[in-house]
């Protein structure tokens, strides 16, 4: 337990800046068109552009950092706090991808508070993540199912597929 600790807690801790690194420029001009993409179908959700292309920049740049597929991330995400940066559930868990405030103990500084931060919420929920379905062996619907509390029941990884349906996006339109 103590090398998981020391491995999320070094994960969440790199304060990396938010700026997505591509290998050549048609990556770049792939992720471009996605955020246009993504942008028009969060509008309703997100009405600020300049808000919702900060988040949209750093969904993708955590999904990548943490090797998850974006649109599951977005799935998520619409499922957990629909896209509601100060959303708290009925257990405390908190911002978009809706973490639980002990994990700020176990791999943070301690402050919940920071939960409601994009970036912070954003990089946690992904590590947390991507640490259940290393656990197990990449089985999406087990790895949700744990993130959630709901191990081996069906509906909340069902939601997520179904809304990660909507964040789907064609690279072959794009070139």
């Amino acid at each position: 337990m103590d090398s998981v600790r020391a491995a999320l807690s070094s994960a969440v801790a790199n304060q990396a800046p938010l700026i997505p690194e591509f290998r050549d420029a048609e990556s770049k001009l792939v992720y471009l068109r996605w955020q246009a993409t993504m942008s028009e179908r969060l509008a309703k959700k997100i009405p600020e552009l300049q808000i919702r292309n900060e988040f949209l920049q750093a969904v993708w740049y955590e999904s990548k950092r943490a090797g998850l597929d974006v649109t599951l991330v977005m799935g998520l995400i619409q499922v957990e706090s629909n896209f509601r940066k100060f959303a708290v559930s009925n257990v405390g868990a908190r911002g978009y991808m809706q973490v639980m405030p002990f994990w700020t103990r176990i791999i943070g500084d301690g402050d919940p508070g920071k939960l409601f931060h994009m970036q912070t919420n954003l990089r946690f929920g992904c590590v947390i993540l991507r640490h259940y379905l290393d656990r197990d062996r990449g089985d999406n619907f087990m790895g949700l199912g744990r993130y959630n509390g709901s191990r081996g029941r069906a509906p909340y990884p069902e939601a997520i597929f179904a809304a990660q349906r909507n964040w789907l996006f064609e690279r072959s339109a794009v070139g």
